[in-house]
């Protein structure tokens, strides 16, 4: 098949080396984010280029000049490794296969830029991916295939994406292809009554409330390591938390129950989290045992508002 690829940053270009790699298709063109300025170069345009291949990088996909182009490319199947920019149906229906899109959940849960984060923070059990064929609708297209993975109890986003998602998506690239190449791939309704939408995990939802159960805390801090990274507060400065674990215990909200070699253990709603590394304000990441030396933080210190 004539294939466009486009997409972003690692997972672009390693879906197009993939691609590549297996050599039963031809990729005619790679579509990837115009550049910005003091910005390093998108990973999949510099590798496209190493390939020799043809790269373009529009910034409307409405202009009829990209849909020309689009068209000229007589390409059979439109390939959209992590696309988070809109591409308008008239684009995605050039290829004479259509456009097929990955995203990181497993459809129809969790549509939206930040599906790894919100199951780890909602204390869910399993993630995944879904390969979709896109619509104008954020994530709501029929299915073609789906991945499942486990969500262990301690598993950060940098475990759930990088160590599950990532590489299996990667891989499934080729079976992707081998579905459209078979003449009839699948094409499955997504259950428009489990569905659910979460916008970006930003930096406001990730301030910790040491009131709130240790479990959720512990949610929170795994489901925001390491972007945008859970936060609290020290002196009026804001700390952000990243590797931690759940411990048991009795006690106030938000106070330090002590501070060892290991961390400080920090009381929630029935049990306790042991903070592991941190990032202080206007500083770079460190263990937190360093921290509170630094900061003076010592047993009966209370963090948060």
């Amino acid at each position: 098949m004539r294939l466009i690829v486009m997409g972003q940053q690692a997972f672009g270009k390693d879906a197009l080396a993939k691609i590549l790699e297996a050599g039963k298709d031809e990729v005619v063109a790679v579509y990837c984010a115009p550049d910005k300025e003091g910005k390093p170069v998108d990973p999949l345009k510099e590798f496209a280029l190493e390939q020799g291949l043809p790269v373009f990088q529009p910034a409307n996909f409405k202009d009829e000049a990209v849909l020309e182009q689009l068209r000229a490319h007589d390409a059979d199947l439109m390939v959209m490794a992590y696309v988070i920019i809109f591409v308008p149906e008239a684009a995605r229906d050039i290829p004479k296969l259509g456009s097929i899109c990955f995203h990181p959940s497993i459809l129809p849960l969790h549509r939206g830029p930040s599906a790894v984060n919100w199951p780890i923070i909602w204390g869910s059990t399993k993630s995944g991916f879904s390969w979709f064929y896109p619509t104008d609708g954020l994530d709501e297209g029929d299915l073609l295939l789906t991945w499942e993975c486990e969500i262990g109890p301690d598993d950060t986003v940098i475990d759930l994406y990088f160590k599950k998602i990532y590489p299996a998506g990667v891989d499934s690239v080729l079976e992707v292809c081998d579905l459209f190449r078979s003449g009839n791939p699948p094409r499955m309704p997504q259950d428009e009554s489990k569905a659910t939408y979460e916008s970006w995990c930003r930096k406001k939802d990730a301030e910790i409330n040491w009131q709130k159960p240790a479990a959720e805390v512990y949610n929170l801090i795994r489901g925001t390591n390491p972007a945008p990274g859970a936060w609290t507060t020290w002196n009026g400065e804001q700390v952000q938390i990243y590797d931690s674990r759940r411990a048991e215990g009795e006690g106030s909200p938000g106070e330090v129950v002590s501070v060892s070699e290991d961390g400080v253990t920090v009381q929630a709603a029935g049990g306790r989290i042991l903070v592991k590394r941190v990032r202080p304000q206007g500083a770079g990441k460190i263990q937190a045992a360093e921290w509170a030396a630094q900061a003076g933080i010592a047993a009966g210190a209370k963090l948060g508002a």
